[in-house]
């Protein structure tokens, strides 16, 4: 039973929580959890970054016009601070560039079918490998995240995924990797179009955002999706504390995790866009997960 965790506060939290919940009645215990950071590695850049900017850099390589156009500039000059400014910038509540990264974002599959979609995402996620870790992308997955998700459904649990990723991105590993079925995957996601025809019909993306799921956006599509507050959420940034903060029970047992990102050895040690996260843990009392501390392994 969480094997891969070491003895601490964290995993005794874990622990007595689903003691607790085992009060509840199943159909209440909802537990949701964020994906970059939270259940697999999102540094040095995000994941589905990574595959979105070779997409951008394949457009600007067939249209030049596009080299002088954020973001295609950026990622045709590999200026992957620029992303990182527009990340940090949002997460401290800045969002003026983020609608030119959004539009380029919503750009690079526009009019692709759902089902090529996900055969290129798949693809992507099995064959490349991560900068650093020199693993392949699926295999960037945290293992103690992997054996909570699995000790909470052996427990009556049904976890979700509730991420600012793309739905449809993560959905073709989703069941593989974490064990979450791909109907409990939320996401962001562009808007679909239905084109009628003789083989049954074709969804596509279109270059129109339908909502990005983050920040306070989260509660909304868990609620939309599940009709429930969560028991527990488990985070690790900014955008995810409302997620957190929703996950509150004044008659049954919630427990919050934030994931801190401070092992440098095996993984990496950064803060930057979880400050607020941080601070509101320790002034509510979410139990905050050490990389460092209380994971045995993390791959």
């Amino acid at each position: 039973m969480l094997t891969t965790w070491r003895d601490g506060a964290a995993k005794k939290a874990i622990t007595a929580f689903v003691e607790q919940a085992a009060e509840v009645p199943a159909d209440e215990r909802v537990a949701t959890f964020d994906n970059d950071g939270t259940l697999w590695c999102e540094k040095p850049v995000p994941i589905q970054l990574d595959f979105i900017l070779r997409r951008l850099v394949a457009m600007a390589e067939q249209a030049a016009e596009l080299r002088s156009r954020q973001p295609w500039k950026a990622a045709y000059e590999k200026d992957m601070a620029w992303f990182g400014a527009v990340v940090a910038a949002h997460y401290a509540g800045d969002d003026t560039q983020l609608p030119a990264l959004a539009a380029g974002v919503l750009e690079a599959y526009a009019g692709i079918s759902v089902e090529d979609f996900e055969t290129q995402a798949n693809e992507f996620l099995t064959t490349t490998e991560h900068p650093t870790l020199r693993l392949p992308y699926v295999q960037c997955a945290y293992a103690p995240m992997i054996e909570l998700l699995a000790y909470l459904r052996a427990n009556g649990f049904s976890t979700y995924i509730a991420s600012g990723g793309g739905r449809d991105f993560m959905r073709p590993i989703s069941h593989a990797v974490y064990g979450v079925p791909r109907e409990q995957v939320i996401g962001s996601t562009a808007t679909l179009s239905y084109e009628d025809d003789e083989h049954g019909g074709t969804i596509r993306h279109q270059p129109v955002l339908d909502y990005l799921d983050d920040g306070p956006e989260k509660p909304i599509r868990i609620w939309s999706r599940t009709g429930r507050r969560p028991l527990l959420a488990a985070g690790n940034a900014n955008g995810d504390i409302p997620m957190l903060r929703f996950t509150r029970h004044t008659d049954k047992p919630t427990l919050r995790l934030l994931v801190l990102h401070d092992d440098p050895d095996r993984e990496f040690a950064y803060t930057i866009g979880a400050e607020q996260a941080l601070e509101q843990a320790d002034r509510n009392g979410w139990t905050v997960v050490s990389i460092r501390d209380d994971w045995h392994t993390v791959f």
